[in-house]
């Protein structure tokens, strides 16, 4: 993938064929989940499922461990029925009444329902995403978290629909007490505490009902949200990152530590494009470069940087590595810090079962989750786990889990020395320029390429056949970019007929 801060640079396009010079990495354990990074694991690591028989074990498709001492758990199936099981804590299992069980029981409101996203509080309170876009809450509600006007305890899942009527929820977080939930449109919502304005209305009253989180996000459009304790984070689709609530340690990255009580942006990482953050009392941000910086809290180590200050800005973390970061993990129940590489290595610190280790630790795990699982206190899921195997995904899915992959790819791209891997069997299939391209004049020796607006638009078609929405919209910069009077409405070859819509699109808009 390609940094945004790339998009004011002078464009060259290299294409290599580097069949020869692979990287020589260790291979990983085979990934099973529905992404890089989310792999298959043995959820017995997690005391709690030690409960469950084989047959119950295979069943499971998502997962989840939660409570102050991750003695509460909530499971999918593959026939997309849900149960619960553990403690029951201000009736965080839903199941009705607050008795603890060491029997699954299933949520028949919730059966049938696809669960695309799901998350915790501290109370612990619960918010779950269906594929129809619905959002269920329950258990503590002390603070109005989970946004049904009232402090009652939700003993049961209920839509919460307050504010978000006709609204599709796709990703849901859960601070300690307060909760966000971001829509289909790249919306904000938020409620529950605000004691230090975690909830971005502007002041420090609690919010009972789901409220638009606007200010500097208006007209944003965000595509990830985190939560720490009672700290708020978005990523809108530029890649920019911004923050709001408590900032005492330092975990908004700002370079201060007052508390904000609205959204604003963190200039810090101004020129990156951050494709995941993660938050606890410290926060974690990757870029679309592999890179991986980290601010806040530091008082196990949690940063990664080699003591246990605390840092006001974005610190870089494992600069020295060879290998890019693809996915972190943190959450606001614990102090531990997670990483992996696109090699397939898996690197912990932060407070790991009573030690601080202040510097990322190489591991033996597959997967980030093993170290919530083994090191981490208390010992919860840092995500939603994800068990699907390779076999239910779909062709769609298969192409974004190896897109820019080197073990699979068989071409590069490079813009300004920034490598895109992929495969030119996808190409020729996708697009008749690059078909014409390889079979015309391509041999398996370097070939340089000016950016031709053929290139443009076959990086575009690319970006469509991987479903990397943020490289279509750096490809749709590139072509805006390259528009001039002599060659609008001329450049696409007539079997591009869709590019060439995009094309005219992008002129008209720069016009």
């Amino acid at each position: 993938m390609i940094a945004s801060g790339l998009v004011a640079k002078r464009y060259s396009v290299i294409i290599r064929s580097h069949i020869s010079d692979r990287q020589s990495h260790p291979q990983p354990a085979p990934t099973l989940g529905r992404e890089r990074g989310s792999a298959m694991v043995d959820v017995s690591k997690w005391p709690l499922f030690t409960l469950l028989g084989a047959q119950d074990i295979a069943s499971i498709r998502q997962a989840c461990i939660f409570g102050t001492s991750a003695n509460e758990a909530i499971y999918i199936t593959h026939d997309d029925e849900v149960f619960v099981f553990g403690l029951n804590c201000s009736n965080c299992l839903g199941t009705g009444d607050n008795q603890s069980t060491i029997k699954p029981r299933k949520l028949d409101i919730l059966s049938g329902k696809k669960v695309v996203s799901l998350s915790y509080g501290s109370g612990p309170h619960i918010l779950l995403a269906t594929e129809e876009g619905e959002l269920f809450a329950w258990g503590h509600n002390g603070y109005s978290q989970l946004g049904n006007g009232s402090t009652n305890q939700g003993v049961s899942p209920v839509v919460i629909s307050a504010n978000l009527l006709n609204k599709k929820v796709v990703g849901v977080a859960c601070g300690s007490h307060h909760s966000m939930v971001m829509t289909y449109e790249g919306e904000v919502y938020a409620w529950g505490y605000n004691n230090c304005g975690q909830v971005g209305s502007g002041s420090t009253a609690n919010q009972p009902a789901p409220r638009k989180v606007s200010n500097c996000l208006q007209n944003k459009v965000v595509v990830s949200i985190a939560c720490g304790q009672t700290s708020s984070m978005a990523v809108v689709d530029n890649g920019e990152v911004y923050g709001w609530g408590y900032n005492g340690n330092g975990q908004l990255g700002l370079g201060n530590n007052g508390n904000q009580l609205t959204p604003c942006r963190l200039a810090a990482l101004q020129g990156f494009c951050v494709l995941q953050i993660a938050s606890g009392y410290h926060s974690l941000a990757l870029t679309d470069e592999g890179l991986l910086y980290a601010w806040g809290a530091n008082t196990y180590g949690q940063l990664g940087t080699g003591n246990k200050s605390n840092q006001l800005s974005p610190v870089h973390i494992m600069a020295e590595k060879e290998s890019r970061i693809v996915e972190i993990a943190a959450c606001h129940s614990t102090h531990t810090s997670a990483a992996k590489t696109q090699s397939g290595q898996v690197y912990m610190w932060g407070q790991c079962r009573g030690q601080s280790i202040v510097l990322p630790h190489l591991t033996h795990f597959i997967c980030t989750d093993d170290v919530f699982a083994c090191f981490a206190t208390p010992s919860v899921m840092w995500r939603l786990l994800s068990m699907e195997h390779d076999d239910f995904l779909t062709v769609a899915q298969s192409l974004k889990k190896e897109f820019d992959s080197q073990e699979t790819s068989d071409l590069k791209f490079s813009v300004d020395g920034k490598y895109i891997h992929v495969h030119k069997a996808v190409l020729k299939i996708r697009c008749e320029h690059f078909r014409s391209m390889f079979q015309s004049h391509w041999t398996e020796d370097m070939k340089e390429r000016g950016s031709s607006p053929e290139d443009a638009i076959g990086l575009l078609d690319l970006a469509t056949s991987y479903c990397e929405n943020r490289l279509k919209r750096l490809c749709q910069h590139i072509i805006k970019r390259g528009i001039t009077v002599e060659n609008a409405f001329s450049c696409c070859p007539p079997p591009c007929a869709t590019m060439q819509r995009t094309w005219r699109s992008s002129a008209s808009s720069s016009a």
